[in-house]
């Protein structure tokens, strides 16, 4: 070791020792020390030389489709048979849900007591977001159409998952957007087109024709008063239309429920 190392060495140290106590106790925790050869330019030293290496953190990846099928805080998944309430209109606004299986149907109803289908949702849709807005109470009633599994996700929860994970509030926009977009063609629908377009187009979304993933060809058993209040119309033009459909080779009736074919695209299509 040559004098210029050694005094190198001695004013390092000086400076270490006039650092204050609480910082020295951090260093170890900050640096990870290792080894390296002296770079080409002072190889005539022949040793070795010991680099601070700043220590990185792992981090887990967030996964939406875990955080929706898994139970923790604030989140349950609960199992509704057909025709089981899931919630009431009116009743206190305090959770958003996600369908994990099955078919949810929202209704309605009004002062006189008249009830309106306002929608049926699918798996992999979310409803009673209002709650994140400050909606105190439940505007419609929901109800499972199928045997349904879904996830009861808190207020708080929520609130925390979006703005803490940039993965699920990407996720649940786009299904905000999505939604928007529905409701937007709806009303052009209801506006312009006739009831028996509207009939066939609902027929189509109620089986995710133009959607990802296979058609669901068969949708359950509803009854025409059910489409007509979906369409804005009345129960015996639903039956005529329906009946056209049928001789038409359109739809068919099933154990099963109502089988419902891609050339019906035809009356939606047909000007």
């Amino acid at each position: 070791m040559t004098s210029d190392t050694e005094g190198e060495i001695i004013i390092f140290i000086e400076r270490i020792a006039v650092l204050p106590s609480k910082v020295c106790a951090l260093l170890p925790h900050l640096f990870i020390l290792h080894h390296r050869k002296l770079p080409s330019a002072h190889s005539e030293l022949g040793g070795e030389i010991i680099t601070p290496v700043v220590a990185a953190k792992k981090l887990s990846k967030f996964d939406p489709k875990t955080f929706l099928s898994t139970i923790n805080g604030g989140r349950k998944i609960e199992a509704f048979p057909k025709k089981q309430t899931i919630f009431l209109q009116g009743d206190s606004s305090d959770a958003v849900f996600y369908i994990q299986k099955g078919k949810v149907r929202l209704t309605v109803v009004s002062k006189t007591g008249k009830e309106a289908t306002i929608g049926i949702l699918n798996e992999g849709d979310f409803f009673g977001e209002g709650c994140l807005a400050g909606q105190p109470f439940r505007l419609f009633s929901a109800t499972a159409m199928t045997d349904c599994s879904v996830m009861r996700i808190d207020k708080k929860a929520m609130m925390e998952v979006l703005h803490r994970e940039h993965a699920f509030s990407d996720m649940f926009v786009a299904h905000l957007l999505t939604r928007n977009i529905r409701y937007e063609e709806d009303l052009v629908d209801q506006l312009f087109n006739s009831s028996e377009k509207r009939l066939a187009r609902i027929l189509l979304l109620l089986a995710r024709f133009g959607k990802e993933g296979a058609p669901e060809t068969v949708i359950p058993k509803m009854t025409q008063e059910t489409l007509a209040e979906m369409i804005g119309t009345t129960r015996s033009r639903v039956s005529f239309f329906m009946n056209r459909f049928r001789k038409l080779g359109f739809v068919d009736y099933g154990e099963s429920g109502l089988q419902v074919r891609s050339s019906l695209l035809n009356i939606v299509l047909h000007d």
